[in-house]
């Protein structure tokens, strides 16, 4: 791969021909040509979250939060190989025609690796979940899949959004998260460190609020002391599309658009997603800022485009043609993604369902023939779309009579103003009542949780006000258990769902997010028991008993399975299978000293009569001190056995796994007796009480 260096020297080069308005002009993202320096132009802003979107047709992929569910950084990397295969073939096709326009660049504005600390926040589904080991593992995984590993940076990752950021969507732009030094570095920054250290991250995209009084694209903190100074981050920041002029209109932090560009610039903004960098020329004549910072930003920005190969004419990934874009191949990686991304929550036996003893099933609910329940936000177009009702058909085929009723509208409670009748109830009974089984698809699409100013409902802010069902479908459910027949709900929703009446009354239910284009086709596989299921649940499902903090306080404290005292509905890790694994020894040394990773070795065995994958999950408890995470995940692995096939399975866990973090912040490998154990889920209570399932668990020794 190009050395940094090299492509710094370029860009050192390059932009010393530039005059000062030319410089100035390249922070922008809309960055026009220099004719007379044989640059194009070029927009930074492209978007890649589950696939190329926003520009076109292009694979799509469940959403990050499913993705997550697959607990595989190994497949999560194939997919993100994908991803730039097409960015780069759809960038090759349309600037051959000139076209250079918003998401048709290489520099993609993904992954998010916030924490999905709050399960009302909107946007929650962008991100790979609530616990920050796993998010970290994902986000290195699919950085370096983007990124991949040629002379040239195959596309250009962005971590986002740094840092500090899950909602309140409503107030993102002038809201100021206060976090105290323990929750910041054990919490929201270990997945933007490893995507700095561990992945070569060549961008990071600031956050819209402020962080302990900060505007975050704009902190000397942030940008200054952590990401350059402590972490030696090198590549370069954007800041969130119109955050900087926040910095005065709702942040009253400065008084003026050019006060506003000058902050953002000298505290190490490189290029401004927004407008406001069309003051910079201002903002140098008031001495607000110098030529000199213009040009370090500018480059930075050329450093990039170097290191993406954008200068030369034999790239070698120049030659990957138009038709890898939505590829037969590529559709097929986009269904074994939702495959493995969907998560069986509850089955009292009914699933799998056996198709030669079906004559009629009932496929019911808003989100059952919906393509928008597939996509989540962030989407491109895909060419084909298989809902769930499409799966189902095409799986039974012309021998089993599918009646399908919507039963209800999908509209959420904020808007229930509008009165829209439950005009359908009566033929959703009618349909159940008149077959084998009903399969009930419920949950939510991008118009009711996702992006402030994105968003169909009233308020425009995209977080939910409850965990509950909308009304509407919870009526719809209750009306078709009454009929008596057995019940599949099927939930496509991107965040923790109250499910406690469906876990009660029903007989099995699948959690299947925003699956992708092909999502539809992975469930009906499932239901009718192609393959074993094998996601889990990437964030706490909550118990209505659980009292959910302040959405606006940032503390750890309550939240998610790490602080969670309270017993969840579903817990973190939990996913059931159609057959049965036995964990039969651990094995791992009796002391290590502080600072050294361990190997932990795991000796497990599919008891039962299909085959199936179980994801091992390890936790490590007992860490010393106040405050501290009652367990933490800090090792997976997604295994495949056939019927009574056995294998030993060796786990990593790192020195960064055993850090306690003390309430100044500081980090350090503490002496002690801490636990390892291993299991397909939490070794708490209820996840031993709805998987039936124990693990394995061993204590080891951390010597100072």
């Amino acid at each position: 791969m190009m050395k940094r260096e090299t492509a710094q020297k370029l860009a050192k080069e390059l932009v010393a021909r530039m005059t000062v308005e030319e410089k100035a002009s390249q922070l922008r993202f809309q960055a026009p040509a220099i004719p007379r320096l044989n640059i194009p132009a070029y927009n930074w802003w492209n978007e890649a979250l589950h696939g190329v979107a926003r520009a076109g047709t292009a694979t799509m992929f469940p959403q990050a939060i499913g993705m997550a569910a697959m607990f595989d950084d190994a497949f999560l990397g194939k997919i993100a190989e994908v991803i730039a295969t097409e960015a780069r073939a759809k960038y090759n096709m349309q600037s051959a025609q000139g076209d250079r326009d918003i998401y048709k660049g290489l520099t993609l504005w993904s992954p998010n690796v916030n924490i999905f600390r709050d399960p009302r926040w909107g946007r929650g589904h962008e991100t790979y979940g609530e616990d920050p080991y796993l998010t970290s593992r994902l986000g290195v995984a699919f950085i370096k899949g983007l990124q991949g590993d040629g002379e040239y940076l195959k596309t250009a990752a962005c971590a986002k959004h740094f840092a500090v950021h899950s909602g309140p969507e409503g107030k993102r732009h002038e809201f100021d998260a206060r976090v105290g030094q323990k929750d910041l570095w054990e919490t929201y920054l270990p997945a933007f460190e490893a995507a700095v250290k561990e992945a070569g991250v060549e961008s990071v995209m600031g956050a819209y609020n402020r962080t302990n009084g900060e505007p975050c694209c704009g902190s000397k903190t942030l940008l200054g002391d952590i990401l350059r100074d402590t972490w030696g981050f090198e590549g370069h920041v954007v800041s969130d599309c119109w955050a900087i002029c926040d910095f005065h209109q709702t942040h009253h932090v400065t008084n003026t658009p050019t006060e506003s560009a000058a902050l953002a610039l000298k505290n190490g903004c490189d290029v401004n997603c927004g407008s406001m960098y069309a003051y910079l020329l201002q903002a140098l004549s008031e001495g607000l800022v110098t030529e000199e910072q213009i040009t370090e930003a500018a480059e930075r920005l050329f450093t990039t485009r170097f290191l993406l190969g954008l200068f030369d004419e034999n790239c070698e990934y120049n030659k990957i043609p138009y038709e890898e874009a939505d590829s037969p191949a590529h559709n097929e990686v986009a269904l074994e993604a939702a495959r493995r991304s969907l998560v069986l929550l509850k089955n009292d036996g009914l699933l799998p369902l056996c198709k030669e003893k079906l004559t009629k099933v009932a496929v019911i609910g808003p989100n059952a023939d919906s393509r928008a329940s597939l996509n989540g936000n962030y989407h491109g177009t895909a060419s084909r779309h298989y809902t769930v009702l499409e799966g189902l058909r095409a799986e039974l085929g012309d021998s089993v009579r599918i009646f399908f009723s919507e039963g209800s509208h999908i509209f959420n409670d904020r808007v229930e103003g509008l009165a829209l009748p439950d005009d359908r109830l009566a033929e959703a009974k009618a349909c159940a009542a008149m077959s084998d089984v009903a399969v009930v698809c419920l949950g939510l699409d991008e118009t009711l949780e996702g992006e402030q100013g994105d968003t169909g409902n009233l308020s425009a802010s995209g977080d939910k006000l409850s965990l509950s069902l909308p009304t509407p479908q919870q009526r719809l459910l209750e009306a078709v258990v009454s009929t008596g027949k057995p019940v599949v709900v099927v939930l496509l929703a991107g965040s923790s769902i109250d499910l406690t009446y469906a876990q009660e009354h029903c007989a099995a239910v699948v959690q299947a997010w925003y699956p992708g284009a092909l999502g539809g086709l992975a469930v009906a596989e499932l239901l009718l028991g192609k393959f074993s299921p094998s996601g889990r649940l990437p964030v706490t499902f909550y118990s209505p008993s659980n009292t959910l903090p302040d959405f606006e306080d940032y503390s750890m404290k309550g939240r998610t399975y790490r602080y969670l005292t309270e017993e969840p509905l579903y817990p973190f890790g939990y996913g059931l299978s159609y057959t049965k694994f036995a964990y039969q020894s651990l094995q791992m040394p009796e002391a290590i000293d502080a600072g050294s990773d361990m190997d932990v070795t795991v000796r497990l065995k599919n008891e039962g009569e299909r085959a199936g994958a179980e994801v091992i999950e390890l936790y490590l408890s007992g860490n010393p001190g106040d405050d501290q995470p009652i367990r933490s995940l800090c090792g997976f692995a997604r295994v495949e056995l056939a019927p009574g096939e056995e294998r030993e399975v060796t786990l990593r866990v790192a020195a960064s796994s055993m850090l306690t973090v003390a309430h100044d912040g500081s980090r350090a490998v503490l002496p002690g007796r801490y636990c390892i154990t291993a299991g397909g889920s939490q070794p708490d209570s209820r996840s031993l009480e709805l998987t039936g399932r124990s693990g394995v668990c061993g204590f080891f020794e951390i010597r100072g």
